[in-house]
């Protein structure tokens, strides 16, 4: 029996998030690609950082947006928040750099393992009884190039609570740099049928910028949620499909579309 040869899989997380996907799906038998749409780089000195958080003392609970969120603060040699201080996680991936961190599971507050989607909007039923007046939270989050933060649906409903929100930009969210070489075989790729493995509306954003005339109508594209699936409808891809952030979802969803 001849078995149909699968498609590349492009994984545009950035660079130090991607070993796990890149490996998983390998180990699932398809053919990966790395390519981080996506370049983290520091916001601030590490020692503004460390002055920002102030040991945790003046928090009771911290919100880190992403898996790059946590490693900023590790890397400027902020310590982890001890138990006391609830560390919010609105995905598993970022739960896990918690853990990888020092931060005791039962100091996490994410959401259920089978909520449809890992977002703040999830997070929110989770934390919600924790939000009181005088609640102190600190959100520890990127900036993109053009000085976007990031999503504030969140910090609008404990602010709305009575909570008293500050926020940490700890990095920033950059394009990649790319030669005339990488262009052309991005470009190639596009049209290939690999099958584009999006976690971030701005990481399309960046493919726009880089190869402006690729050939989008024949470009597949899989997202892991409905906002960056429309990113992706609207640039232009001929096949857009979505799933649940977790591995055995995004190879179920491969397999439907191989």
């Amino acid at each position: 029996m001849v078995h149909p040869v699968r498609p590349t899989v492009v994984v545009t997380r950035p660079a130090d998030q991607a070993g796990p996907w890149v490996d998983g799906l390998r180990a699932a038998g398809w053919p990966v690609l790395p390519l981080p749409l996506i370049e983290v780089a520091p916001a601030a000195e590490p020692a503004v950082l460390r002055a920002a958080v102030a040991g945790w003392a003046a928090v009771d609970a911290a919100m880190f947006v992403s898996p790059a969120a946590v490693a900023a603060l590790r890397q400027a040699g902020v310590p982890a928040p001890g138990p006391a201080v609830r560390c919010w996680a609105p995905g598993a991936g970022t739960a896990r750099a918690l853990s990888d961190w020092g931060v005791a599971p039962a100091a996490v507050d994410q959401p259920p393992a089978d909520a449809p989607q890992h977002d703040s909007e999830a997070l929110w039923p989770v934390v919600a009884p924790q939000v009181r007046a005088g609640w102190r939270l600190l959100i520890v989050r990127g900036m993109s190039a053009d000085g976007h933060g990031g999503r504030d649906w969140l910090l609008q409903r404990c602010r709305a609570a009575g909570a008293t929100v500050r926020t940490l930009v700890a990095y920033r969210r950059q394009p990649p740099v790319w030669d005339a070489a990488r262009q052309a075989q991005v470009r190639d790729m596009l049209g290939s049928g690999a099958v584009w493995l999006f976690s971030s509306s701005e990481a399309i954003g960046h493919l726009r910028d880089r190869v402006p005339d690729a050939p989008w109508a024949r470009a597949r594209a899989l997202a892991t949620h409905p906002r960056i699936a429309e990113a992706a409808r609207a640039l232009g891809f001929g096949h857009v499909a979505t799933c649940r952030p977790t591995l055995a979802d995004v190879v179920q969803a491969l397999e439907s579309m191989a």
